[in-house]
């Protein structure tokens, strides 16, 4: 905790005597004050738990989080920067879409994949496919959740995305039948 004249303090006693050069000073004195409490607050700016909402969610731009939508409540939005932080390492990976969805969605997630392991030139040259069930989409648009999880998957993975039993992607087209 800085003395209230901590900068004026500093003063020879001469200098202090004057009345001039006190107010002087002083106007030094509360500039440098606000800048040395800006620099003091700088390890809690980062800090998830603490930082302003517009903050937290420009720290989440940093790990791949960009649109955080500012109307969803202060502390969901501290969660989703934080728990996105933990499951980073695991991105691209079985475990993390399951970690992510299930932030994302606040419920059950299942996930299956067509996935293995094959020894060395015996690679499945079909593409990977990812099957995705949750029972909502939670805080996400559905257009937006499909999104999400395009972002999330390896860029040759196709993938199909149910919520409860219904197909969400790829879209289930109606055809049309001609009318008689």
């Amino acid at each position: 905790m800085r003395r209230n004249d901590w900068l004026i303090g500093q003063l020879p006693v001469g200098m202090t005597e004057d009345g001039f050069f006190v107010r002087f000073v002083s106007l030094f004195q509360d500039l440098a004050t606000g800048l040395l409490e800006g620099v003091d607050n700088i390890p809690n700016a980062v800090d998830v738990t603490v930082a302003p909402p517009a903050l937290v969610r420009w720290l989440g731009s940093w790990i791949g989080v960009e649109n955080i939508d500012s109307s969803l409540p202060v502390e969901l939005q501290r969660r989703i920067v934080r728990e996105s932080a933990k499951i980073l390492a695991w991105r691209g990976t079985h475990r993390g879409l399951v970690r992510f969805l299930e932030l994302v969605t606040d419920g059950p997630v299942e996930v299956w994949d067509s996935g293995g392991v094959y020894p060395a030139g015996e690679v499945d040259l079909r593409p990977a496919q990812v099957w995705i069930k949750v029972d909502s989409t939670g805080w996400v648009p559905e257009r937006d959740f499909v999104a999400l999880i395009s972002d999330e998957l390896p860029a040759d993975v196709t993938f199909e995305v149910y919520v409860r039993d219904r197909r969400l992607w790829p879209p289930v087209y109606q055809v049309a039948t001609p009318a008689d």
